[in-house]
């Protein structure tokens, strides 16, 4: 692909994170936007220059190779040239049936498709999160950047945001069920550049909705630093579907912040696939506040080469009669290495919780490495929770099967991972997007 002079000259010209004038370059129009982001951006501000960066020896950050994150060589990307943002919009094609989708490249606006007008007429708002600023800040204000505490990433999560610029709002009102789903592309471009995707989501009592957010890099070779945040709110009764698929290249540096949030007898769904990222950190934090909420999370993780995928959950109970299901799936190639941390927290007074946790590792390789960390914090004495997590090299006799009727070892080990995985890839829900997924995770296995 051809990239104008225009563009090269404003990638070259990016402003280096960490640096005071990059800082004041990017709050100062917030100032007449919207002040009062503009007052949580400097806090943030200098809230990320007095903590220090996490050391492997932090318990949050344990078997983490937390050195890798160094951000003095990323910057805040320029506007692209208007080629590439064409080529990303038709690139951005996982599913053809949706209700709104947003394109985002480099953390700037390419593609927006607004919703129905039936929805719009009953007070749906979906809308780039630059525009929710200026027009619905009433709305966001007690949601957005909220720190609901982090599991040892307040640093970046400051960083967030002090940076963030542009994501995707969906609003829901009472009552109100879109039964399409909803979806945003977030595309990595300029080599270096540092991203700040942004999910907020406000489901009103007994609202509907599932969202998809897709995270790619335009090409294999760029650098590039994401470090992002989703806020996913379901209030009484509410049922929100929130999937995510993260497949940056393996130049990429990700820490992924969730935070999901369940109320009275809500329904709360989260699955994710994770592909990408030389190292990947993912924290997803749940607390189920309200009584009868039922939350549910599965991921999957196919790592090859030398990536490190990092995964730390907390279930947090906060009201009786409360249910949380947790699976995570990873299988691992060559010298790659997992590390799951959970852990699942009953207040005093949740009595009747039911929560689960499970981590389950499939090793192609014996230099690969899983490590996991489940843990149980409980606080009330009627109650049901389990934890476990088992790591295993595949069976060779099933192996042994398939060659002998001429499948090749590769193409078996494929067969068996895809059969590990089908049980989770199956709860997306969606046959496009887990026939893309399912596409995706093949060309793990090319060599």
């Amino acid at each position: 692909m051809v990239i104008s002079q225009d563009a090269k000259t404003s990638m070259t010209s990016m402003l280096k994170l960490e640096q005071l004038q990059t800082f004041q370059s990017h709050v100062s129009s917030y100032h007449a936007i919207c002040p009062w982001l503009y007052g949580e951006k400097q806090k943030s501000w200098e809230i990320y220059q007095a903590l220090p960066f996490p050391k492997p020896k932090d318990e949050t950050w344990r078997f983490s190779r937390s050195t890798k994150f160094e951000l003095a060589q990323y910057a805040l990307p320029g506007k692209l040239d208007p080629a590439i943002e064409e080529t990303l919009e038709e690139r951005s094609n996982f599913i053809s049936s949706f209700a709104g989708k947003m394109v985002f490249a480099d953390d700037y606006t390419i593609c927006f498709k607004s919703l129905p007008e039936e929805l719009v007429k009953q007070g749906v708002r979906w809308k780039p999160l630059s525009e929710a600023i200026r027009e619905d800040v009433d709305l966001l204000k007690p949601y957005l950047l909220k720190n609901y505490g982090t599991i040892g990433s307040d640093k970046f999560f400051n960083l967030h945001a002090t940076f963030f610029r542009e994501g995707t709002f969906l609003y829901i009102p009472k009552n109100v069920v879109i039964e399409e789903p909803l979806i945003s592309y977030h595309w990595s471009v300029a080599d270096q550049g540092a991203l700040f995707p942004h999910t907020l989501v406000i489901a009103e009592e007994g609202a509907k909705a599932n969202l998809i957010d897709v995270f790619q890099s335009e090409n294999k070779e760029s650098k590039a630093f994401s470090c992002g945040l989703a806020t996913i709110i379901a209030k009484e009764g509410a049922d929100v579907f929130y999937k995510s698929v993260q497949n940056w290249n393996q130049n990429t540096l990700s820490l992924q912040i969730n935070d999901n949030v369940a109320d009275k007898n809500a329904q709360l769904k989260s699955t994710s696939l994770n592909l990408g990222g030389s190292t990947a950190r993912t924290e997803a934090k749940t607390h189920i506040q309200g009584e009868g909420a039922h939350v549910k999370m599965y991921s999957l993780t196919v790592a090859n080469n030398e990536q490190e995928i990092d995964q730390r959950t907390y279930q947090s109970h906060e009201a009786p009669n409360t249910v949380s299901d947790l699976l995570y799936k990873n299988a691992l190639l060559d010298n790659a290495r997992t590390i799951f941390a959970g852990l699942i927290r009953v207040e005093p007074n949740a009595q009747k919780t039911d929560a689960y946790q499970t981590n389950r590792n499939l090793l192609l390789s014996p230099t690969a490495q899983s490590n996991s960390l489940p843990g149980l914090e409980i606080e009330a004495n009627d109650v049901k929770c389990s934890h476990g997590a088992t790591s295993s090299m595949i069976n060779p006799s099933e192996l042994f099967y398939f060659q002998s009727r001429g499948i090749k070892k590769q193409q078996a080990e494929e067969l068996l991972v895809f059969g590990f995985f089908e049980e989770i890839i199956q709860k997306f829900e969606n046959q496009e997007l887990a026939e893309a997924m399912r596409d995706l995770i093949k060309t793990k296995f090319k060599r």
